[in-house]
C-alpha cells in the first residue's frame, strides 16, 4: 500500500474503533452464505399500503422533492408530523420550529447526540441498546453509563433506583427507548413518570426513540415521555415512518422537540446528510393522515406473528420473553445448554437454517447479554411457521 503513512497510529478514529462491522452485515452475510431464514435484522419481507408506495411515485413523477427539499423537511411532512403528536397524544408542536425531518431514527440519534454532548458528558442509557447509541455517544466525545434491564417474571424491568444512581453531576442526558429494542419491554406510565422527575429534579435532557410506538401488543400502552409534567421543554422525541409504515429503504425519520432543542439537532444534521428522501417525504405525509384503522390492522397482524414464532421458539425449548412491544422477541438460550450467544447465532443457519442476533452486541457488559438471542418476526406468516419449524427440528 503505497503512498500510506507510515506513522504507527490506527486509521480508524479511536472513538469508533471498538465498534468495527456491525452484527448486522456478518449475520445477513451468513444468511446469504447458507440459505439460512433471516430473522435478524428488523427488516419486513413485503412492502407497507400500496396508496403510500403510489404517492411516493406520483411524488417523483410530479417532479416532487427530486431536487433538495428544505432543510428541516417539506412543509406537507413537518405538517403531517405536528398532526400525529396532536391528534395521538395530545402533543402541539410548531411544524415550523419544532418538527425537523431527518434521515431515519439512526440519523435523529446521531444528530441529537452530536448536537447536545460535549465531551465527558455523561449518556445514561438502557441497557441491552441498539448499537447506534454507544457509536453516536463516542462520535460526541460522551460518556456512556448503562443501565441494565433485567429479567423478571417474564420480561426485562427497568430497575429505577438503579437509574437514579447512575445520574451524577456529569450526567448530561438520558437515552431513552420505549418500546424497547431489543428486549420487547414496554415501559408502563408509572416508569415513565419516575424517568421525568428524575429529570426534572437534576435538569436533564433526555432524547427519547420512540420509533416503535404504534406496535405495542396485548394491554401495554406507549406513552410519550414529553406528554409528562416538565417533560415537553426538555425531550427530543424521535420517530420513525420505516417502522410504522414498513418502508425502512425509505429512511425518514423526524426529530420533535422546543424550538431551541430542534434548532440544536439541525445545527448537526445539515451537515451529516444537509438533507434526504425528498419524494418519500411527501408520501409519508399522506401516510400521517391515515386512519386509526390501519394501525389497529398493523397491530393485529405483528401480533399474530409474534405469536407464530413465539410458540415456535417455546417449543423448540427456548425460554421466550414476549414482547409488549417493537418487532423482535428475546430468548434465553440456557434451556438448550447452550451460554454463548456469539457462538449459538454462528452456528445456528448451518445447524437449522435460521439467523438471529446475539443480544451482547447490545451490552457493556456483554456477560449481561451472553445468554440472550433476538429474532425478528416482521417477516411472512408463512416464514415464520417455517423457521419455526426449523427450530423444532433442531
Amino acid at each position: 500500500m503505497t503512498g500510506m503513512t507510515s506513522s504507527a497510529r490506527p486509521l480508524l478514529n479511536r472513538r469508533l474503533a471498538e465498534f468495527g462491522t456491525t452484527i448486522f452485515a456478518e449475520m445477513s452475510a451468513l444468511a446469504v452464505a447458507t440459505g439460512a431464514i433471516n430473522l435478524g435484522q428488523g427488516f419486513p419481507d413485503t412492502d407497507g399500503p400500496e396508496e403510500i408506495r403510489e404517492a411516493a411515485v406520483r411524488a417523483l413523477r410530479d417532479g416532487r422533492g427530486n431536487q433538495y427539499p428544505p432543510g428541516p423537511g417539506v412543509p406537507e411532512l413537518r405538517t403531517a408530523i405536528a398532526a400525529h403528536q396532536l391528534r395521538r397524544y395530545g402533543l402541539a408542536y410548531d411544524p415550523d420550529t419544532e418538527v425537523l425531518v431527518t434521515a431515519g431514527a439512526t440519523e435523529a440519534i446521531a444528530a441529537s447526540l452530536l448536537a447536545l454532548l460535549e465531551p465527558g458528558d455523561e449518556v445514561v442509557a438502557l441497557e441491552p441498546y441498539y448499537d447506534s447509541y454507544a457509536a453516536s455517544i463516542a462520535m460526541a466525545g460522551g460518556r456512556r453509563v448503562p443501565v441494565t434491564l433485567r429479567p423478571h417474571d417474564g420480561a426485562f424491568r427497568l430497575d429505577l433506583d438503579e437509574l437514579r444512581a447512575a445520574v451524577t453531576d456529569r450526567t448530561r442526558l438520558l437515552l431513552i427507548n420505549t418500546p424497547h429494542n431489543p428486549t420487547g419491554t414496554v415501559l408502563t406510565r408509572a416508569e415513565l413518570a419516575a424517568v421525568a422527575e428524575l429529570a426534572v429534579e437534576r435538569d436533564l435532557l433526555v432524547v427519547t426513540d420512540e420509533v416503535y410506538e404504534h406496535l405495542v401488543f396485548d394491554d401495554a400502552e406507549h406513552t410519550p415521555l414529553a406528554t409528562f409534567p416538565g417533560m415537553r421543554e426538555r425531550t427530543v422525541t424521535i420517530g420513525s415512518a420505516g417502522k410504522m409504515y414498513s418502508f425502512t429503504g425509505w429512511k425518514v425519520g423526524w426529530v420533535t422537540a422546543a424550538p431551541e432543542l430542534v434548532a440544536a439537532v439541525r445545527s448537526a444534521k445539515q451537515f451529516l446528510t444537509y438533507v434526504s428522501a425528498g419524494p418519500f417525504q411527501y408520501a409519508v405525509a399522506e401516510a400521517l393522515a391515515l386512519p386509526d384503522s390501519y394501525y389497529e390492522d398493523f397491530r393485529r397482524d405483528m401480533r399474530t406473528r409474534r405469536d407464530i414464532l413465539a410458540e415456535g421458539l417455546v417449543q423448540a425449548g427456548f425460554e421466550v420473553f414476549r414482547p409488549a412491544g417493537t418487532y423482535f422477541v428475546t430468548t434465553d438460550i440456557r434451556p438448550l445448554g447452550e451460554k454463548d450467544g456469539f457462538a449459538f447465532c454462528r452456528a445456528l443457519p448451518e445447524r437449522a437454517g435460521v439467523v438471529a442476533i446475539p443480544n451482547a452486541v447490545f451490552y457493556d457488559d456483554r456477560e449481561a447479554g451472553a445468554p440472550f438471542v433476538r429474532f425478528a418476526f416482521c417477516k411472512r406468516a408463512e416464514v415464520l411457521r417455517e423457521a419455526a419449524e426449523r427450530l423444532r427440528r433442531m
